[in-house]
């Protein structure tokens, strides 16, 4: 595997906990326009992948950004080195603006009373931001206010305005509407034209429309990797998230899209 100009590189990531193995040696890599996925059933080891890849977490083995080692280094230095990093639960200030709360990511301004003076003009990079994430219309909307998914859309217009290399999303679209959804998928696809993604995700259904490539993790190890297609064909796969019984006849049932073997498979890895 090598560093490609531009590319997060993971080579034999391991993490422990007081002896216990969390991720036991996974190597994947993800590049500027591909909506990478990190699936898995739940202790995998997915999000501790990405809290290792971002300092959260001390890992050992190598994690590179555009040839730059993470490992080691600060969550506040990662950060600068061009990673963002989403949770489950948005982090946004409810009481504040849209607006404000881009402001604040953005740090252009220092201050609480700074931000609440009357503006002469939005900065490009939160005014691309706000039309990026479909916002523009509820930049003075306080964030408290917002739907689910907006919340979503705003934590993502945060890094944004940050002009991150890689933005790390865990199950960024759970708890979402249809809808929400679906606008969540063509935003990840349109940011990674030029960024590199990589999502954490149990929505079969949202991984089998939006992903390029996938990784699957079992017991802190990668199990199968590659395109959607190839991997939902492994019959490793259809194992750890259906089971042994009816194996044979369930490579079928993974493509069709009415949502029952992704709802199996969500159960299994919730």
């Amino acid at each position: 595997m090598t560093a490609a100009e531009g590319s997060l590189v993971v080579t034999d990531l391991r993490v422990e906990f007081d002896g216990f193995v969390a991720v036991g040696g996974v190597s994947f890599d993800a590049h500027p326009g591909e909506v990478r996925f990190l699936i898995g059933p739940n202790g995998a080891g997915k999000t501790t992948c990405i809290d290792a890849i971002t300092g959260l977490s001390k890992g050992t083995g190598s994690v590179t950004l555009a040839g730059q080692e993470l490992l080691g280094r600060s969550t506040q230095k990662i950060v600068r080195l061009g990673v963002g990093r989403t949770f489950q639960t948005a982090s946004v200030f409810e009481q504040l603006s849209v607006l404000q709360n881009l402001d604040i990511a953005a740090g252009l301004h220092r201050s609480s009373l700074s931000l609440l003076r009357a503006r002469r003009g939005v900065d490009p990079a939160i005014e691309s931001a706000l039309e990026e994430t479909g916002l523009s219309d509820e930049r003075e909307t306080p964030a408290g206010i917002l739907s689910h998914g907006q919340k979503q859309w705003l934590e993502i217009g945060m890094m944004l305005v940050q002009e991150p290399r890689a933005l790390l999303l865990d199950e960024p679209v759970a708890g979402m509407s249809q809808d929400e959804r679906t606008a969540t998928g063509e935003l990840l696809q349109r940011i990674a034209q030029r960024r590199i993604v990589l999502v954490v995700e149990h929505d079969m259904d949202f991984m089998r429309r939006y992903a390029s490539r996938v990784t699957v993790l079992h017991q802190g190890k990668v199990l199968s990797e590659g395109a959607v297609a190839q991997v939902q064909a492994d019959p490793r796969v259809q194992e750890v998230y259906l089971g042994t019984a009816g194996a044979a006849t369930t490579a079928a049932m993974f493509v069709v899209p009415d949502g029952t073997t992704d709802a199996a498979m969500q159960e299994e890895g919730a």
